[in-house]
């Protein structure tokens, strides 16, 4: 078995056994806490994460891992897991299914693999910047040629102008056929899989961005920052179906 496969199957089984323990408490009470960053955690995020870093240095113990809520180990490692218990935890707390756990795994610092795992609907997507399969079947962008046609999403609207420009992104809502606020990781899993063509965050730590790059790229889409510069690096992220990118990158960036 080649290195890079068994890695994809040890990321399924990370992704699977952190699914399971996150479904217990979806749609409980669940004691929510404010981080420094008033963003909120319950004992899902943190759990989930314990129990991927716990298999993770028992597997690789030479790896190093960066997760949001319990930092980084290994730092100087060559291979490190980059570990996001749950994109989209306000999500989580009301109720819904636009939240995820991702999962990246980055080589001399650029990501060579990236999973986005919906636990409550059974979704698998994983990447390696060449294809991305979900549950098992290749997935792709869809065909967007022109804005007109565009599907835009973005997780919060009041984070584009604390960042961002504002009358850029407006400009662009304008421009396209539908906007909706299917965030969070769940929106670049819709632009992988052909949903939608264009999501935007004007915000990103990299557990936010670095197991989607492989995911956008190996589905054919293209990713860069909010001036379309490295997603590596940046500290934002715009991913589309491709063809149409630089226009909204240009539309973004307006004053």
């Amino acid at each position: 078995m080649s290195e890079l496969k068994e890695l994809k199957l040890f990321a399924e089984e990370l992704a699977m056994l952190s699914g399971k323990l996150i479904k217990q408490y979806w749609r409980t009470d669940v004691k929510i806490e404010n981080k420094a960053d008033e963003s909120p955690v319950t004992i899902a995020d943190k759990k989930a994460e314990e129990l991927m870093r716990e298999l993770i240095m028992k597997r690789y113990p030479e790896h190093g891992i960066l997760g949001e809520e319990f930092g980084e180990h290994n730092s100087e490692s060559e291979y490190k897991w980059i570990l996001d218990p749950i994109d989209g935890t306000k999500s989580f707390i009301c109720g819904t299914v636009t939240f995820g756990t991702l999962i990246a795994l980055v080589k001399n610092n650029e990501p060579i693999l990236g999973v986005i795992h919906q636990p409550i609907l059974n979704e698998f997507l994983i990447g390696d910047n060449d294809s991305a399969l979900l549950n098992g079947k290749a997935v792709n962008v869809r065909k967007c040629d022109d804005l007109s046609q565009a599907i835009l999403l973005g997780t919060d609207y009041l984070h584009i102008e604390k960042y961002q420009s504002k009358a850029g992104f407006d400009n662009l809502m304008r421009k396209v056929k539908y906007y909706r606020m299917w965030g969070d990781c769940y929106g670049y899993y819709l632009v992988a899989t052909g949903f939608a063509d264009i999501m935007i965050d004007p915000i990103m730590n990299p557990w936010d961005s670095l197991a989607v790059i492989p995911v956008i790229r190996g589905a054919g889409g293209k990713v860069t920052d909010y001036k379309g510069g490295d997603a590596v690096t940046g500290t934002s992220m715009v991913a589309t179906a491709g063809k149409i990118h630089d226009d909204v990158i240009e539309i973004l960036n307006e004053r």
